[in-house]
């Protein structure tokens, strides 16, 4: 377990760097960070999963997700006490690693008729040259960034979903998970 949250938390950093989407992304300060409206921690959190839900839904392909939970984080240099941002890092491992050959091409596809802005894809600066996919939902106020792990063993899907701006209610605090 520790291990697994490590590794999440070493390549948060790297993910939030790479998401470049136009609206929700492409600030020029972390204060243009899109608004998602107000909510409790909790209840974004729920939002970000169902995301991820329906992303799961959409690879199309038996196989299974790690088990990991949403976070929170501060929302660039805004007051930390009242605004926040939830991310939710996720892999897809499939029954048969063959599976995932044009899974990125359909994923673009698919993402693009369910109101998905697909902002940039292509290859990674990495050596393994990985397939990387980022989009923006405007409406859901959501960006994800997928990257294609085709040399890992077992070759998987990475996922990187993270809100825009969220305030927390008058009278609650941010909770922190």
């Amino acid at each position: 377990m520790k291990t697994k949250l490590g590794a999440i938390a070493l390549t948060l950093p790297i993910a939030l760097a790479t998401l470049t989407g136009c609206s929700m992304t492409d600030s020029k300060s972390s204060d243009d960070i899109p608004s998602s409206g107000i909510s409790t921690s909790r209840d974004a959190a729920k939002d970000a999963q169902d995301v991820s839900s329906e992303l799961y839904n959409l690879i199309g392909i038996k196989g299974k997700a790690s088990d990991t939970g949403p976070g929170v984080k501060e929302c660039g240099k805004k007051d930390p006490d009242k605004y926040f941002q939830i991310f939710h890092s996720w892999s897809f491992t499939p029954a048969s690693s063959e599976d995932l050959e044009g899974s990125m091409e359909r994923l673009k596809g698919d993402l693009a008729k369910n109101g998905w802005e697909i902002v940039n894809y292509g290859p990674d600066n990495s050596r393994n040259k990985n397939l990387g996919l980022t989009a923006d939902n405007d409406t859901k106020k959501f960006s994800v960034d997928i990257s294609h792990r085709a040399k890992d063993n077992p070759p998987n899907l990475n996922f990187f979903v993270v809100s825009g701006c969220y305030q927390v209610p008058d009278g609650q605090e941010i909770e922190q998970f």
